[in-house]
């Protein structure tokens, strides 16, 4: 089976992501250029998404959507597993929102332009005032209902792992005073970690946890939403993915 499977996702499944990508990323573009980029800077890579996962036969589940009001902004957070993270969370979590992107995803061949057009927010870090703009033109985006969705770990873990917080989403989370939901993904290691070359099948889970409301603004603020988003995505996870234990734990 696992033979078939490799064939299978060369022979059919890489040809057909990748024309799905450019039409995709295509449509974006235009549809953001003539109008309404709420509509079709989500969209589009919704289909896109839930697309991927159905052609690579992959199965998804997900729980806790009933835990999140549709018009309430949030700021999403969850763990980085791997590349199907992506597909997952903007096929299946059914909330318009903006990622949060690394600045060097812009120069990804149609989908940085893509992800441009549709309102993403890419991070700089460059300076103060850079980190200081890229709050202010969230706080203009975050509106209506309209949700950011960010890996707090800043990149895929290597070991299936959860990795340390960055507090990035957390000090946005505090200066906006937006509820912070934490969401636990596993199985995307399983399919393909980060240092993979070839798609495994296995099941896609993502669970959905209860918002995490702001108390008060400021360093302790921060510090409560990014320890308590971390605990709740840790509980959600089976042993193996579960964040490495310091020494003296």
């Amino acid at each position: 089976m696992r033979f078939l499977y490799i064939i299978y996702q060369i022979c059919i499944g890489l040809p057909i992501f990748l024309v799905l990508t450019i039409l995709t990323a295509l449509t974006t573009m235009l549809g953001c250029w003539l109008g309404n980029g709420h509509f079709w800077g989500y969209y589009p890579g919704k289909i896109w998404s839930q697309l991927t996962c159905f052609l690579f036969l992959l199965p998804v589940k997900v729980e806790g959507h009933k835990n999140i009001d549709h018009k309430t902004s949030y700021v999403f957070v969850a763990n980085h597993q791997g590349a199907f993270d992506i597909f997952l969370i903007y096929g299946f979590l059914g909330r318009n929102f903006k990622w949060m992107m690394k600045k060097s995803l812009r120069s990804i061949p149609f989908v940085g332009k893509a992800c441009e057009s549709a309102g993403f927010i890419f991070v700089d870090k460059s300076s103060p005032r850079k980190v200081y703009e890229t709050i202010k033109r969230a706080e203009k985006i975050l509106q209506g209902g309209t949700s950011l969705v960010v890996f707090p770990e800043g990149r895929r873990t290597f070991t299936g792992r959860m990795n340390e917080f960055k507090k990035g989403a957390f000090l946005l989370a505090d200066q906006l005073q937006l509820p912070v939901v934490p969401m636990s993904i596993s199985g995307s290691f399983d399919i393909l970690p980060r240092t993979g070359k070839l798609l495994s099948w296995h099941p896609l889970k993502l669970t959905i946890h209860q918002p995490i409301y702001p108390q008060g603004k400021g360093q302790d603020n921060q510090t409560m939403l990014m320890e308590e988003s971390y605990q709740a995505i840790e509980k959600g996870l089976p042993e193996k993915y579960k964040g490495e234990k310091k020494s003296g734990e």
